[in-house]
């Protein structure tokens, strides 16, 4: 499936599970030197924080009230261009 692909049956997903807007949880896996970036992707907003046990990585979630599901792809598409993000 392509990427495109994906997000739509994302998209779909979304609607049909969320009436919008909503609060929705972000969470990520994060290499640590890069917790700047996926702080860049929601300015204003306190992101929950834990380091791994061998503090390589970092676990990150963030809940925040979007208006679509457009929104949830957007901010997806962002985190994808942080190097060795996982998102959960």
């Amino acid at each position: 499936m392509t990427s495109d692909g994906k997000m739509e049956k994302l998209k779909g997903l979304l609607e049909s599970e969320y009436e919008w807007p909503t609060a929705y949880v972000f969470k990520f896996i994060v290499p640590k030197d890069k917790i700047s970036e996926v702080e860049k992707l929601f300015p204003g907003h306190p992101l929950e924080k834990k380091a791994s046990s061998k503090g390589n990585y970092t676990s990150v979630t963030i809940t925040i009230e979007l208006d679509s599901a457009d929104h949830v792809i957007a901010i997806y598409e962002q985190a994808a261009g942080v190097e060795g993000l996982i998102a959960l």
